[in-house]
């Protein structure tokens, strides 16, 4: 009876999480309807993301109902699949509750990663194919304007209590925003939204214009001027950019360190992780610097890669060409370090706005394909040298190998397909471009210096973002030493250094995700000596899902356990 008793319990825990998981899912969806479209879900088509206050404390409850739920069910008796749904359950409504306290909207003025770069990328990829969600995309954008009311009251919310971004992140944003409502509406992003097969062209670019200058671009204006007559007045100085200049900054910071590392490090030990790195690439530039440039001298390398025309491109086109032809090799070799591969494709696709990287998963429902977007807005800020690496990280084998393989798993929860868990997706990025360099996809030893690049972009995030939030640095005095520690250019460095003023502490997941990934792999060589298996150390990592690092950490034991007998 004792047996039957435990083996009940076990049912009952199983169900209850499982309950759990289902209906947390269900109310991201609900909550995030925008997300819900893209992957290919129409339930909540003429829905739009609510961000007021108000929502964003009801969120908060609820997330925090959530965590302290899961966290009651206890994982003894549960499967290792259970398991991982728990930990991945409590850390990502945990930390979600968390940031979103630190009231981070009062500050969002992004130039870079806004509401107003983002969402206009997004739009382009929104599934619409027939006439029901052609009528469901202008029922939602006609909600456009209630949305950035909401945000406006938030940014003069932040104004009220002195959290305001920098001045200079406001004055960026306001003139991306002229420039929007200056071009003709013909060439509003609104205006690239998929036409469906049921509707003809000139009726649905009719609907679409009407759309942008009725609702959107009104919208857009109303943002614009709270950012310009409110925010920016009040804006803090490029002196002063960082959390650590707020009242509840240090606070703020160690939170979300946590929510976007999963690690229980100080700011203080990341920023010397950063500086142990920067320090550790100078001989790899030396050495290939040698060879490619004909010289071992770090700001003689770091000047040609930086500034020498030939080594940049010039137009759009190329960039995206090269990363086509990068990607192509990568597909053809994949098998070969992989059990698992994606059914969905990876495509490269060119945008004048956002990040000047960024992967967009593929729709759930196999619509759309995972997209490598590519920022060739100033196509001379990429080096030659730069973009294998970039695509090896945003395609394959980076996010989309991870990506697409964790919606397609079966037999676990919706949400951990679709859980994003920062270090997580971004270490493994950063990982796969040092295993691009195993596995032979680098062109020449010049791409090869793109690697170095990257890493030294990643490793000089751990030292300024740090430095910005924690330590009271300037943005000149980022800049500085960014540019005294890598090749990137002075624009890209620039907006580098924007993006961790604006986003505090996500840039910090890439090295330390990085770092683990490779501290799991290397353990798990060292106990299985012959044994180890690179095809299932990869399908380890990639076939359940994101999971915070501790929990990825033992579920690579699991399997050194089981492949030891």
């Amino acid at each position: 009876m004792a047996w039957r008793g435990h083996a009940l319990e076990v049912n009952v825990s199983h169900t209850e999480l499982n309950k759990l998981a289902e209906e947390y899912y269900g109310w991201s969806l609900r909550t995030h309807p925008i997300v819900a479209t893209l992957r290919g879900i129409h339930d909540y088509d003429t829905e739009f993301d609510e961000l007021s206050r108000e929502a964003e404390d009801s969120q908060i409850s609820y997330l925090r109902s959530v965590a302290g739920r899961a966290e009651s069910i206890g994982d003894d008796g549960l499967s290792a699949s259970d398991r991982i749904t728990r930990d991945v359950l409590i850390f990502e409504t945990g930390t979600q509750a968390d940031a979103m306290e630190t009231r981070m909207e009062e500050l969002a003025v992004d130039p870079g990663s806004g509401f107003q770069a983002l969402l206009a990328v997004f739009v382009s990829q929104l599934p619409i194919e027939t006439s029901q969600h052609a009528d469901d995309f202008i029922a939602r954008f006609t909600k456009l304007p209630r949305a950035i009311s909401q945000l406006n009251d938030r940014l003069t919310d932040g104004v009220a209590s002195g959290r305001t971004p920098t001045k200079s992140a406001a004055e960026k944003v306001v003139a991306q925003i002229d420039e929007m409502l200056a071009a003709p509406v013909e060439q509003s992003p609104y205006m690239t939204a998929q036409r469906p097969v049921d509707l003809d062209e000139e009726e649905w670019r009719s609907r679409l214009a009407d759309l942008v200058r009725d609702h959107v671009r009104p919208a857009l204006a109303s943002y614009r001027d709270t950012i310009a007559d409110r925010v920016r007045p009040a804006g803090r100085s490029d002196e002063e950019p960082g959390l650590s200049w707020l009242p509840d900054g240090e606070a703020s910071y160690s939170t979300l360190i946590r929510r976007h590392t999963s690690l229980p490090l100080s700011a203080e030990e990341i920023h010397n992780v950063g500086l142990e790195q920067v320090a550790r690439l100078d001989d790899e530039y030396r050495e290939l610097g040698a060879v490619v440039l004909g010289t071992s001298d770090l700001a003689e390398i770091y000047a040609r890669l930086r500034d020498d025309p030939e080594l940049h491109f010039e137009s759009g086109p190329e960039v995206v060409e090269f990363s086509e032809n990068a990607m192509a090799k990568a597909k053809a070799a994949m098998g070969d370090w992989f059990g698992r591969l994606p059914q969905a494709d990876c495509v490269v696709t060119e945008t004048p706005i956002g990040p000047l990287a960024f992967y967009i998963p593929p729709a759930g429902d196999g619509s759309r394909p995972g997209t490598f977007f590519i920022n060739t807005s100033r196509p001379s800020n990429w080096g030659r040298f730069e973009i294998e690496a970039m695509a090896y990280h945003e395609g394959i084998p980076g996010h989309h190998l991870h990506l697409a393989i964790s919606q397609e798993l079966e037999d676990i929860p919706e949400f951990r397909k679709f859980a994003l868990i920062t270090v997580c997706a971004e270490g493994w990025g950063l990982y796969a471009e040092r295993l691009a360099d195993e596995m032979g996809l680098y062109t020449s030893q010049l791409e090869r210096i793109g690697m170095l690049s990257n890493d030294s972009m990643r490793s000089v995030r751990l030292v300024v973002d740090t430095g910005i939030h924690a330590f009271g640095w300037s943005r000149q005095k980022a800049i500085d030493y960014f540019a005294a520690n890598s090749p990137m250019s002075a624009g890209a460095i620039e907006n580098e250094v924007d993006r961790y003023i604006a986003d505090p502490g996500q840039a910090l997941a890439y090295m330390l995700g990085r770092l683990e990934i490779m501290r799991m792999r290397s353990d798990a060589k060292d106990a299985l000596g012959d044994r180890f298996d690179i095809k299932g150390f990869h399908d380890t990592v990639l076939g359940s899902g994101q999971a915070p690092m501790p929990t990825l950490d033992r579920m690579v034991k699991e399997w050194v356990t089981t492949v030891s007998g």
